[in-house]
């Protein structure tokens, strides 16, 4: 059973992705990448590395993917525009992803790389794989960790930048200038003179001929 599951959500990330790139409406695109982020959570679960597929929702589903489509929404790129020559380079990158699948196949499966399968029974009874994942990340792997943290800042850096261009028409406020404000600059009394009290006369009662007539 743990093999069907395997297949069938590898079977729906590699759909996801394709349809990632394929989307033409970028809201469908970012969906699309958030159901790819879910099933490769699960394959994370089905690899008993729960810590992993939890991190990978709650960061990228929950974070990543909010501040994605924040910036496509504020951008406002024309996206007919740059998919103009899409299939274009299609035949390209199609290459360049078939040789990184099989650069990473050779690596994964190399001896030299010293991965092999671990089951359950060769465990200890008191293994946690997130305190080993935290000891290969602050021992082996600290470079890299850093160096891929440095890069998740200048891409958050560079997504505000980008956020915070000046638009024409756009209103705004300036904070320092709302902190300076005194009380006169938006509050005036005003002396109003009071207008005298209207008088109102009884109506003048009609005389008797008068009246006989309009009878």
């Amino acid at each position: 059973m743990t093999e069907v599951l395997f297949y069938v959500f590898s079977a729906v990330l590699l759909i996801a992705g394709l349809m990632v790139i394929t989307a033409k409406n970028p809201v469908h695109a970012a969906l699309y990448l958030v159901l790819s982020f879910f099933t490769g959570a699960m394959l994370w679960m089905l690899m008993q590395a729960e810590f992993l597929a939890v991190s990978l929702v709650v960061v990228y589903v929950g974070a990543v993917m909010v501040l994605f489509l924040f910036v496509v929404m504020m951008l406002d790129i024309n996206f007919e525009e740059l998919r103009k020559g899409f299939w274009k380079f299609v035949p390209l990158a199609s290459v360049v992803a078939a040789i990184m699948a099989v650069e990473m196949v050779l690596i994964l499966t190399h001896p030299a790389a010293g991965l092999k399968a671990v089951t359950i029974a060769e465990r200890a009874p008191d293994y946690n794989n997130v305190r080993d994942l935290g000891v290969q990340i602050y021992t082996t792997y600290f470079l890299p960790f850093q160096l891929a943290a440095f890069l998740l800042l200048v891409g958050m850096i560079a997504a505000i930048a980008l956020t915070l261009r000046k638009r024409k028409n756009t209103k705004f406020q300036n904070p320092g200038q709302q902190v300076k404000v005194k009380r006169n600059d938006r509050l005036r009394i005003v002396k109003v003179d009071s207008e005298p009290k209207p008088t109102f006369e009884a109506p003048k009662p009609a005389a008797e001929g008068q009246g006989e007539g309009q009878a």
